[in-house]
C-alpha cells in the first residue's frame, strides 16, 4: 500500500506540476498568431474562412475531425488547387481560429453554418466540396438538402455513412483527455509522433509553427460535442437519399482500407449511386498532406467532367 501510494501521489504531483507549467507558460502561445484569412459572422459567433485564387470554380475544403489548424494544415493543396480555381477552406466552429459554440453539432446545423460563412465571404455555388474524414457527413447531407449548390464531391478518405454499429465514447473518456492536455500531456505525447507538415510535403515555416502551437489545444467542448453527435449524424444521413446527378469520388487511403477493409468503402460507395467511384492512394488517413498532385489531378478531372 505504501509503494502504490508512493507512485499515485508521485503521478498526482507531477500532473499538478505539468498543469502549473502549461498554465504559465503556454496557455497564451497562440495569442500572437493572426487568422490567415476573414472572421465572418455565423450566427452570434465568428468563423474563420481562407481562400487563395480567383479561378471561375469554386472548391470548399472541410476538414476532418480533429484538426486543430485546417488553413494551416491544407496549404500545400490549397496553393496547388488556387493556380486553376478559387479554393476555399472553411473552419468549422471550435477549431482553428473559429470560436467555440453551444449550439447542437448537428448536420443541419453544420451545413447551415458552411453555408452562411461561405456567402458571408462573398461566394457563390455551385460548389466542388472536398471533404476530409468526417466532413463527409456534411457534405452529404448539404448535397442531399440543396444539390443545386454541390457540383461534385472529392471526398479524401471519409467516413462511411451506411449504417454504423457500435457507440460513442463514453463522455468521461474527453473529461480524461482534456485533463491530459491542461497537464501537458498531449504536448509531450506529440512530440512522439513525427509531424507531416515539413517543408519535404510543400509547408512553409508559418504553417508547420502555427498547427504545432494550435495542436497543443485542440480538444475543448465543441469538439467534443461534435464527436457524440457523429454516429447520430452518420443515421440521420444514411436515412437521405443521395442526388443521383453529383459525381463523386471516393480517395481510399491504403491505412484506412487495411484498417477496415472493403466491405466498409463498398457500402459507402453503394449508397452514394451510380456516378460514386473510388481509388486507393498509398497513403495514410491524412492523404492531403501527402499528396497533393493526386487530388488536383482528380479534381480536375471531375470539373472537367461536369463541363
Amino acid at each position: 500500500m505504501i509503494v502504490i501510494g508512493i507512485i499515485v501521489g508521485s503521478i498526482v504531483c507531477l500532473n499538478i506540476i505539468g498543469f502549473a507549467i502549461n498554465k504559465i507558460f503556454f496557455s497564451n502561445e497562440r495569442d500572437g498568431v493572426s487568422p490567415y484569412g476573414q472572421l465572418v459572422n455565423v450566427g452570434e459567433k465568428q468563423m474563420h474562412v481562407y481562400s487563395m485564387g480567383s479561378g471561375e470554380k469554386t472548391v470548399v475544403l472541410l476538414p476532418g475531425f480533429g484538426v486543430s489548424l485546417p488553413c494551416a494544415d491544407f496549404g500545400p493543396l490549397m496553393r496547388a488547387l488556387s493556380n486553376e480555381y478559387t479554393v476555399v477552406c472553411v473552419e468549422y466552429f471550435g477549431i482553428g481560429f473559429s470560436e467555440q459554440t453551444d449550439t447542437p453539432r448537428t448536420n443541419e446545423n453544420y451545413t447551415q453554418e458552411i453555408r452562411t460563412a461561405l456567402s458571408a465571404s462573398g461566394f457563390k455555388p455551385p460548389y466542388m466540396l472536398i471533404p476530409h474524414s468526417a466532413s463527409g457527413i456534411y457534405s452529404e447531407y448539404y448535397a442531399a438538402k440543396y444539390p443545386d449548390e454541390v457540383s461534385a464531391i472529392l471526398m479524401l478518405d471519409t467516413t462511411s455513412t451506411a449504417k454504423p454499429k457500435g457507440k460513442n465514447p463514453p463522455r468521461f473518456v474527453y473529461t480524461i483527455a482534456k485533463l491530459q492536455q491542461a497537464c501537458g500531456v498531449t504536448r509531450l505525447s506529440s512530440k512522439l509522433i513525427p509531424p507531416m507538415q515539413k517543408i519535404d510535403n510543400g509547408y512553409i515555416d508559418i504553417e508547420i509553427r502555427d498547427y504545432k502551437k494550435f495542436t497543443n489545444h485542440v480538444l475543448n467542448d465543441t469538439i467534443i460535442a461534435q464527436s457524440l453527435s457523429t454516429l447520430e449524424n452518420i443515421n440521420e444521413v444514411s436515412e437521405l437519399a443521395f442526388p443521383q446527378d453529383i459525381p463523386v469520388l471516393k480517395l481510399i487511403s491504403s491505412q484506412s482500407q487495411k484498417r477496415v477493409g472493403t466491405e466498409y468503402q463498398t457500402k459507402h460507395l453503394n449508397r452514394l449511386g451510380k456516378n460514386a467511384v473510388s481509388k486507393v492512394v498509398n497513403s495514410s488517413h491524412f492523404v492531403y498532406q501527402t499528396h497533393v498532385k493526386d487530388i488536383l489531378d482528380e479534381t480536375r478531372a471531375l470539373l472537367e467532367r461536369i463541363s
